[in-house]
């Protein structure tokens, strides 16, 4: 087994429309207005940024996000992911009464040298930090929604 290397899993359900929600995931820009944890992302061009994100845990990880794959209609949009962790990250948006259930899936290996170094002891300390991190997202997005 890598141990440096995760999958996750989070589902949102969120008080918005696909279509509205969808709009909002695709403006990942504007991700540090509505989750503290995304510090800041940084546009390279119409397809790619760079993302520092950083939760509970006193480290920041930067990587390159590079859309992939962009489904209005299907409700999916994916990144590849290099740099302090390389892998991807999906969400797909689907309708759940007047609101979307939004799944975010991401596989990922991280390469910052600390953390591999860690990686054993770390692992569900590294795991509660994505977890906490996720919870932060979905409240924030549930509320910038609400806001808009």
């Amino acid at each position: 087994m890598d141990w440096s290397h995760y999958r996750f899993r989070s589902v949102w359900d969120l008080p918005a429309p696909p279509a509205d929600v969808y709009v909002v995931l695709e403006q990942a820009e504007n991700y540090p207005l509505w989750w503290p944890q995304v510090r800041e992302v940084t546009r390279i061009d119409e397809r790619s940024g760079v993302f520092r994100i950083r939760s509970v845990l006193p480290y920041d990880m930067t990587f390159t996000g590079r859309e992939v794959r962009r489904d209005p209609a299907g409700g999916v949009l994916e990144i590849a992911m290099s740099g302090d962790i390389d892998g991807w990250a999906r969400w797909t948006l689907t309708a759940d009464g007047p609101g979307t259930r939004a799944q975010y899936d991401q596989e990922v290996d991280v390469g910052k040298p600390l953390l591999r170094r860690l990686a054993v002891p770390g692992r569900p300390v590294f795991r509660a930090n994505h977890a906490l991190m996720m919870r932060a997202g979905r409240r924030g997005l549930r509320a910038y929604l609400e806001a808009v």
